[in-house]
């Protein structure tokens, strides 16, 4: 059987559409009409990967995908039919690996979720350090643990393979779409604004640390450390 799949949406046909191309494709698809439905298959049964639609009858989805994140790091997808700046970052800032606006391809769908399972994947079996430093902030590599002065930060897999990468290479800048390939595991430009939502998140979550991750205009992003 192949990796577990928890959607909720509050339109079958939606459910329906995303369950076939992922059974297609190998996945084990469990569908549900509401985010608390999930989120209570989830505390029985965690899945590996997770994709919620916000305007749903009950808890919403973005609520839904803060409980999930308050427990686990499992990836959560965020379908949603609002577009606005401020849900994209809401979404992100909750917890969530990516967010997708309906109505969206079905295939985009599928290979998005293949891209994280992909990274992960690699991310298990490639050899590498134990550990990456970069200024206060250490990644153990084994663990997927990160720390900044000694304490504990948690991180999402897509956080951590963002700040990973950034870390592999701390000399020089590091473009938007290199880091969709490497990090993502897409093999053309698909949304450039998931860097960008993600960085948003780790500056947060970095606020205690020396280390800024700098955007260079209208190329991506490099390491600098200042002061505090």
């Amino acid at each position: 059987m192949g990796k577990l799949i928890y959607i909720a949406d509050d339109e079958k046909n939606i459910r329906d559409l995303i369950r076939t191309f992922l059974q297609n494709d190998g996945f084990e698809v469990v569908t549900f009409d509401n985010g608390d439905s999930l989120y209570n298959a989830f505390q029985i049964r965690p899945s590996d990967l997770v994709i919620l639609d916000i305007m749903m009858p009950g808890t919403d989805g973005l609520s839904v995908c803060s409980q999930i994140r308050s427990k686990s790091n499992v990836p959560i997808i965020i379908v949603s039919a609002k577009d606005s700046e401020l849900d994209r970052i809401t979404g992100i800032t909750l917890g969530s690996d990516d967010y997708m606006v309906k109505p969206f391809s079905p295939i985009e769908l599928t290979a998005r979720v293949k891209a994280i399972f992909r990274r992960i994947d690699l991310d298990q079996t490639k050899p590498h350090a134990e550990a990456l430093t970069f200024g206060d902030i250490s990644l153990n590599l084994s663990t997927k643990e990160a720390f900044v002065d000694k304490q504990q930060i948690d991180l999402t897999p897509t956080e951590f393979a963002f700040l990973s990468y950034m870390f592999s290479h701390p000399d020089r800048a590091v473009s938007r779409v290199e880091l969709l390939k490497n990090v993502w595991s897409f093999e053309r430009e698909i949304d450039t604004r998931a860097t960008d939502d993600v960085l948003k998140r780790l500056r947060k979550k970095l606020i205690d640390s020396k280390i800024q991750i700098e955007a260079v205009w209208g190329f991506g992003f490099k390491l600098s450390e200042g002061k505090r």
